[in-house]
């Protein structure tokens, strides 16, 4: 999952949600929708970070900024010098006591920019037929941080504006990023330290999912032994999230044939012949029909099956594999710009955000360091990157029956992360369940369905 695409251009069709409240020895989770609770996470801005810059306009922004901003770079890892860059608004509510929100992109090494401009945060940009200069961007006024103080982090190393000196640096996985996110957070709070009793929530989508679990059980863990500053940690929210291939990977074809890409026939023989397991078949007659499957499902968009099939806005491989060698010189210059997509393909505003983020005027009002990162990408998927987690459910277990609270969401139409895999999961961590499956309506429809678990503490 290379591409991280826009995980939903509308969250407010999000079906499913767990939010676990602790009461009295037990856990309720309860069910909410995602676009009436951006009340869920939050956090305020007040003295900078070291090494910090606040923002007061952007580039392509008529005026000043309606919002606080600050920007900067946080050192997780002096023997490589590596420096995540983050992006912090403000609450435009109460920013003192609203709570701090986390907030990583997947892909692994998508930058979250995606977050600020295309989902959650409050910039959006101007949808319009490219021809040079700045694109233009505008208020968003569905901001969560209209109730919360939002962190948005370039993770791990090579993400965005994140970068190591040495190219030793860039070589991570799961769990050597999560550690440097809570690396991150324990000097961003020192430095920031009117935040430490604000709510502190993590979040994200889809492959930052898988690691969100692991970051917030390595703060847990830190609470429990008193490492300071002691954070505030309330719970994590994923969304879409990668999880566990058994679930992940399984689901894709049963959602497939529910979602019409794949007929009766090629399901029923699928199901017959591979005996439920689509990830390491058996047989030549089940590697030959999961063939016919791909392809088809290789013909429409994956992460949006309802989306026209766009141009990928993706970089060139900076990672030789036959010389198994950084190529940190080819990785920091202006290569070629990426196809432009029409207008109308979701991708189009990654395309805008190339310009945008590798405009010099841009790099100047974010106060992005000179010399380290030449070339903005949107996925930096040629760097090398470990994928060490083969399951995060065993964190999400942990963390809920410790009482953290718990809110999973899943669009209906993502293959890539099929919703039928999420409620699979779910059901596999055997929680009571207080109140069954049922719709939620917006408007007066039905527009997805929700859940009450409970989970009785040790």
């Amino acid at each position: 999952m290379c591409l991280e695409a826009q995980r939903k251009e509308e969250r407010q069709r999000m079906p499913l949600k767990l939010l676990p409240v602790r009461t009295a020895g037990k856990c309720y989770f309860q069910s909410l929708l995602l676009h009436l609770v951006p009340v869920l996470l939050l956090l305020p801005l007040s003295r900078p970070a070291s090494a910090s810059t606040v923002v007061t306009h952007l580039p392509g922004f008529d005026g000043a900024l309606p919002f606080n901003l600050e920007t900067g770079y946080v050192g997780v890892e002096e023997e490589t010098g590596a420096e995540l860059f983050y992006y912090f608004v403000e609450s435009e509510r109460s920013p003192g006591t609203d709570p701090v929100l986390l907030w990583l992109t997947g892909g692994p090494r998508c930058s979250v920019i995606m977050g600020l401009a295309f989902e959650i945060g409050p910039l959006k940009f101007v949808l319009a037929p490219y021809s040079g200069g700045l694109p233009e961007l505008v208020y968003n006024p569905y901001s969560w941080t209209q109730m919360a103080n939002i962190l948005l982090l370039d993770s791990p190393v090579g993400s965005g504006f994140s970068y190591a000196r040495d190219p030793k640096g860039y070589n991570v996985g799961d769990h050597s990023s999560s550690s440097q996110v809570q690396t991150f957070l324990n000097k961003w709070f020192t430095d920031h330290p009117q935040y430490l009793s604000n709510p502190f929530y993590i979040g994200g989508d889809s492959y930052a999912g898988k690691v969100i679990p692991l970051i917030a059980q390595g703060i847990s863990e830190g609470i429990d032994i008193g490492k300071q500053p002691i954070i505030n940690l309330k719970g994590y929210m994923v969304g879409n999230p990668i999880t566990d291939p058994k679930f992940d990977e399984n689901y894709k074809i049963p959602s497939a044939h529910g979602f019409g890409i794949i007929s009766d026939q090629i399901y029923e023989t699928a199901v017959k012949i591979c005996n439920g397991d689509y990830i390491n078949p058996v047989n030549e007659k089940c590697v030959e029909v999961l063939h016919t499957i791909n392809n088809l499902i290789s013909e429409i968009s994956i992460e949006h099956i309802l989306y026209k099939k766009c141009d990928v806005v993706a970089p060139n491989t900076i990672y030789d594999t036959s010389k198994r060698k950084f190529l940190l010189e080819e990785s920091i210059q202006l290569n070629k710009p990426p196809a432009q997509p029409t207008v109308d393909c979701f991708t189009y505003g990654y395309y805008l955000a190339y310009f945008w983020m590798n405009n010099n005027l841009t790099r100047n009002s974010l106060g992005i360091k000179e010399g380290t990162t030449s070339e903005w990408i949107q996925c930096n998927v040629g760097l090398p990157y470990t994928y060490e987690i083969p399951s995060s459910i065993p964190y999400h277990l942990n963390l809920t029956t410790r009482g953290y609270r718990t809110l999973v969401y899943s669009g209906d139409h993502d293959l890539e992360a099929p919703f039928l895999g999420t409620q699979a999961w779910i059901r596999s961590l055997n929680f009571s369940i207080v109140d069954e499956w049922r719709a939620w309506h917006v408007s007066g429809q039905a527009a997805g369905l929700s859940i009450y678990i409970s989970l009785f503490q040790m």
